[in-house]
């Protein structure tokens, strides 16, 4: 049994217990902390922790590691609750044209965006795949990612869709950190189906969601639900069927439009819903009757001039705030999570508190890993961040560029 100690850690951090549901309105407010503390560690899981003036001593010494943290503070590492990490290349190029003018739509239009992505991806095989999402996998971890969701999507067809999945479930069984699988066959219509929307989408309900769910391919099902992609009607269609095969829904929802995607959420009880820049009134009073998580990605909306989502208005209403950062090659090329808390407190007129809250405990409910990550407690993994003892929540907003973290500890071993 691998053991450590860490002891007399300047403050400890998001320290709760037994919490069952996601943080909502004052609770996003408020961060609860140990001072002078110490935290004890078996086999890479929480096992005790509390005040130094309380350490009941060490009755076994052997196989023991100890920790003098004296003037550093410890936090729980990030969840990271969407991302797109398996993708091939870039679009650099495309960076440049929306710097130029383009829109999004207009950039689909030449061929770009997630068709492009597609493209490159279906002429990478599974392994140069792997070693890529890899790195940037161990790049998150370093910036403090401690769990996080990955979605297919940039397949498009059925061989292309599998294999973004099965390297998801090789980056699972790494065992790295906890990873969630997403199902996003109905991210685009593929340039071959653009004059036969449906015949692409019953290749997505026929083909793709049988053969994923029994290889076991992944966690969840999403959906792009926008004009120009796919329709209200579309994706309760997609979602209904996912649900036959026991996929959670999530779904990519009023991004650049409100396209009815919360509404199909809340009546397929999706586990969030995700973007939001466009939600309205009556979006926020069917969130308030349902257990679906709104959740931000403020990267999005910063690389691509959005407006942003309104989520001071979403923490008013009671409802449960998550942040994710969106990392992929067209719309948020960042897995920084916390440049995602700080473009949140500036653009969506959050607090530093709330952002933090929202990107660690919101985001591990909104994968369903918050029996394993999001907060300090027994039970809990030892997937950490380490600072110098004056880094608060505020600090990493306010000095949003800075390499603020000084060690990564995931399962109990620091990370290199």
């Amino acid at each position: 049994m691998k053991k450590t100690l860490i002891k007399n850690i300047s403050t400890l951090f998001q320290v709760r217990k037994n919490i069952t549901e996601p943080l909502r309105g004052k609770e996003l407010g408020e961060i609860p902390i140990i001072k002078d503390a110490w935290l004890a560690i078996e086999n890479g899981i929480i096992v005790e922790y509390g005040n130094m003036k309380d350490f009941p001593g060490i009755a076994d010494w052997q196989k023991l590691t100890i920790i003098d943290a004296q003037n550093v503070n410890i936090f729980p590492c990030f969840a990271d609750s969407h991302t797109h990490l398996v993708y091939a290349g870039n679009r650099e190029q495309e960076f440049e044209w929306r710097l130029n003018g383009l829109t999004y739509q207009e950039i689909a239009q030449r061929g770009g965006g997630i068709i492009n992505s597609a493209e490159q991806l279906r002429m990478a095989s599974e392994d140069e795949l792997f070693e890529i999402a890899l790195q940037r996998l161990k790049l998150i971890i370093s910036m403090g990612t401690g769990a996080v969701e990955i979605k297919s999507g940039y397949g498009l067809n059925t061989e292309s869709e599998l294999k973004i999945l099965k390297v998801i479930r090789r980056l699972k069984n790494l065992d790295l950190i906890p990873i969630k699988a997403t199902f996003l066959g109905a991210h685009a219509i593929p340039i071959e189906y653009k004059q036969d929307k449906q015949k692409y989408i019953d290749i997505v309900i026929n083909e793709m969601i049988p053969r994923v769910a029994q290889e076991q391919l992944a966690d969840f099902i999403d959906v792009f639900c926008e004009d120009g992609y796919f329709s209200k009607e579309d994706t309760e269609h997609i979602l209904e069927v996912g649900l036959k095969y026991n996929l959670i829904a999530k779904i990519h929802a009023e991004q650049l439009s409100h396209s009815g995607g919360i509404e199909a959420a809340v009546k397929y009880n999706a586990l969030s819903v995700d973007h939001i820049e466009y939600i309205n009134d009556t979006d926020v009073e069917l969130l308030k009757k349902s257990k679906t998580i709104p959740v931000i990605l403020p990267g999005a909306a910063y690389f691509l001039s959005l407006s942003p989502a309104p989520a001071k208005k979403i923490i008013e209403n009671n409802l449960p705030l998550a942040i994710a950062s969106d990392f992929n090659p067209g719309s948020s090329p960042s897995g920084n999570m916390a440049m995602q808390m700080s473009l949140a407190c500036v653009m969506n007129k959050i607090t530093p508190i709330q952002a933090f809250n929202a990107s660690t405990i919101n985001g591990a409910f909104a994968m369903n890993l918050q029996n394993q990550c999001g907060w300090i407690d027994i039970g809990m993994r030892a997937n950490l961040i380490f600072t110098n003892k004056n880094t608060t929540p505020t600090t990493l907003c306010y000095h949003y560029a800075h390499p603020w973290i000084e060690k990564v500890m995931i399962n109990g071993e620091f990370f290199n």
